[in-house]
């Protein structure tokens, strides 16, 4: 089992945003540069990236979502507290 995994995410305030943004990206538009542009977490400014976490240290949709995902993958927006999330796995531990 994964103890940490490293992730980059894009916040943004509503699920049509998260979808578009998603579909760009799918469509080749850069994660990293799409997250400085637009997203709400002081993260945005580092292309998104969180770092490496373990279980426990994110709310439970974000945590659930980012650990499913393979390494390279782009999550389908996820929604928490926070905003609507798009999640890239980077690497697992």
């Amino acid at each position: 089992m994964t103890n940490e995994i490293r992730a980059s995410h894009i916040l943004v305030k509503t699920e049509e945003e998260a979808n578009k943004l998603y579909d760009e990206i799918i469509n080749g538009r850069d994660f990293a540069e799409v997250a400085e542009e637009v997203s709400l977490c002081p993260s945005g400014q580092n292309g998104g990236d969180l770092g490496f976490f373990g279980r426990g240290m994110m709310v439970k949709p974000f945590e659930d979502a980012a650990f499913a995902l393979q390494k390279g993958e782009i999550s389908k927006p996820v929604e928490t507290q926070f905003g609507w999330h798009l999640i890239l796995l980077t690497d697992k531990d």
